[in-house]
């Protein structure tokens, strides 16, 4: 597992900074799976239940789980990029949202406010804290923006399969009170809404939106308890995360 987040954190990173006005999302979904198995590793999300693209491409009011297509990225436009492998039977789950080029201060606090609710929680991560403990410092990092904290999508158990139990929640209220173990592998991805909590998702029986039409941004690690905390098993950025949506 620890080859494959680090892949999986690999290749975020090359795609970084591809991601520009101008290229299209199949681009850069071919460009993933061509790095992918470059690493000697297969796209976790293609052919799962019929997906049929390495990449989930979620764009602006796109919550999560877009399809990529030959729609072009536009600037001030916003992007998840949700990404995943299988590698010798082991998988690594990882997301970012990143800009495309300039992009409006509100777009850039949603992403940060995001991003620092998947620290916090990963900060909580520990044996003998429980699932509530994490989805409480999502709520508690989100709260005082007033933004909406999807319910309908959350994270999971991962392992020999890329959705195994736990859920992971996002929301105190959906959390169950379930211990963390050394040895345990969860990935936490908070999605968090610009409005209101509520998705949908559209007619290609994939994509979900916000329902008011409003940004959503999505970051997600793969962790794995230890003995006396965790480690960050698709860690794009170590200890210099915070520079990660510069640029």
């Amino acid at each position: 597992m620890r080859a494959s987040g680090k892949l999986v954190a690999d290749i975020l990173q090359e795609l970084k900074p591809l991601v520009v006005p101008g290229v299209s999302l199949l681009e850069l979904d071919r460009k993933a799976e061509e790095l992918t198995l470059k690493g000697g590793a297969k796209p976790a999300f293609k052919g799962y239940s019929g997906f049929r693209h390495s990449l989930c491409l979620s764009v602006n009011e796109q919550v999560v789980h877009g399809v990529p297509s030959e729609r072009r990225l536009k600037e001030g436009e916003i992007i998840g990029v949700d990404f995943g492998v299988v590698m010798d039977g082991y998988y690594g789950d990882s997301a970012v949202t990143l800009p495309v080029g300039n992009v409006s201060p509100a777009a850039k606090q949603l992403m940060r406010c995001t991003k620092d609710a998947l620290y916090a929680a990963v900060e909580q991560c520990r044996p003998g804290n429980s699932l509530k403990d994490l989805a409480a410092a999502v709520e508690r990092t989100v709260k005082p923006f007033g933004y909406g904290i999807v319910r309908d999508f959350v994270g999971h158990g991962i392992g020999q399969k890329l959705h195994e139990e736990p859920q992971v929640p996002n929301y105190v209220a959906g959390a169950s009170n379930l211990k963390l173990r050394p040895g345990m592998t969860i990935a936490i991805e908070p999605m968090i809404n610009e409005g209101s909590a509520g998705v949908k998702v559209l007619g290609d029986k994939w994509t979900c939106v916000t329902e008011d039409g409003r940004l959503s941004a999505h970051f997600e690690h793969t962790i794995l308890i230890t003995e006396d905390g965790h480690e960050i098993l698709t860690d794009w950025a170590g200890q210099t995360y915070g520079s990660w949506l510069e640029g």
